[in-house]
């Protein structure tokens, strides 16, 4: 099984950026498909973004031209660069293997107006 560990959480004024990173390890020889999701109080967990394991992305509306998802296949970890966050952005962020079905304990994004 596979763990899943994020980090580069915080607390960002409007208009920044953070970058998020998930590291994997365990009992895998390589990450198959990957995604990061968001649950902000009160509201479900929903898709940010995801990655294939030959590098297809598929983006959230939300996420689209300001989010970028990649991935470093050698190390086993994907990232999450996200730019010119707004307040709504605030959530706790997940990292899920798709093929594994292992999420990681999140990473809290705060964005201040």
């Amino acid at each position: 099984q596979v763990q899943l560990v994020e980090s580069g959480g915080g607390l960002v004024q409007a208009g920044g950026s953070l970058r998020l990173s998930c590291a994997a390890s365990g009992t895998i020889s390589r990450l198959g498909d990957m995604g990061w999701y968001r649950q902000a109080p009160g509201k479900q967990r929903e898709l940010v973004a995801l990655i294939g394991s030959i590098g297809t992305t598929v983006y959230a509306d939300s996420a689209k031209g300001r989010f970028t998802i990649s991935r470093d296949n050698d190390k086993k970890m994907v990232f999450l660069q996200m730019n010119n966050l707004k307040p709504e952005d605030t959530a706790v962020y997940y990292c899920h293997s798709m093929s594994e079905g292992s999420w990681g304990q999140g990473t809290q994004v705060t964005v201040s107006s």
